[in-house]
């Protein structure tokens, strides 16, 4: 099937507008990709050329606090809630029924809560990094190395302290998070430069500073075909969260463990996983 090019293109939604990656054959099936931190859309370029062709219509927007037009003020415009439902109006402005869905990092995080609260809207899920949030609060109650690896996020929440450390000396401790991902500077620079807008870092921080307990304990089991990626050199997920993530699906379930990759999965091997992308929404 041909592909069309990449466009950029808008939604809005009450007040905010956000910016979404769009490619792919007009009648593809639709995909959509949300990324995480301290990423952007461009995270899924390379993925999204090879889901396209092979005849799928992706759409990989910049998420709330990373679309220059979407950058409320306060932590609580940063709930769960809100993210949730930011993709259900992408959903609605494209006149989509329902998508297959993939989500990395935080994205896999709000792809978990939309999967279990609106199944209607989602065809499959593949979730890259992050497991099922009862998975994961499971693994920090009971699994050492699992508290040990996050306890970044409590540096994170520090309101301006954190903006302030992670911009110093052109983004420095942003750009050590990627050692080992093995992107070169160039590609490091499309992720942090954006971040150096104003409001940009406060708004992809305010997603650690408003997440909460209760939302995770309160997240659906998943009833959609799943697939669930992880990688052994991870170094903010750890194996007991992984390995427990199939508990809370409740359908058709596939762990892939990939051996030798960092975090970042889909700028290290977007060629696997597109396959594995693929794999689920053909199944």
């Amino acid at each position: 099937m041909p592909q069309d090019e990449l466009t950029l293109e808008q939604w809005s939604s009450g007040s905010l507008t956000f910016d979404v990656r769009v490619s792919g054959p007009h009648d593809g099936e639709p995909v959509v990709l949300l990324h995480g931190f301290p990423q952007n859309s461009g995270e899924w370029d390379a993925v999204s050329r090879r889901l396209n062709e092979a005849g799928y219509r992706t759409y990989a927007p910049d998420q709330r606090g990373y679309s220059p037009g979407a950058r409320p003020q306060g932590v609580d415009a940063y709930r769960m809630d809100h993210l949730v439902a930011d993709v259900v109006s992408l959903l609605d402005s494209r006149d989509l029924e329902s998508a297959h869905i993939v989500g990395h990092d935080w994205g896999a995080a709000v792809a978990w809560h939309l999967t279990g609260r609106h199944p209607d809207r989602v065809r499959t899920l593949t979730a890259l990094s992050v497991p099922h949030p009862h998975a994961l609060i499971n693994a920090l109650r009971d699994d050492p190395d699992q508290r040990k690896k996050s306890t970044y996020m409590l540096f994170f929440r520090r309101r301006w302290v954190s903006e302030r450390a992670l911009l110093t000396f052109d983004g420095r401790l942003l750009r050590r998070s990627f050692d080992g991902s093995g992107l070169s500077r160039a590609d490091v620079d499309r992720y942090v430069r954006p971040l150096k807008e104003r409001g940009a870092l406060t708004g992809a921080l305010n997603w650690y500073r408003a997440m909460s307990g209760r939302e995770s304990a309160e997240a659906a089991p998943v009833r959609v075909p799943t697939t669930y990626v992880w990688s052994d050199g991870d170094l903010a997920l750890g194996r007991a969260a992984a390995e427990a993530c199939g508990t809370f699906v409740e359908s058709d379930y596939t762990y892939v463990e990939l051996t030798g990759l960092s975090h970042w999965l889909p700028d290290q091997a977007p060629e696997r996983i597109a396959e594995i992308i693929l794999a689920r929404v053909r199944g």
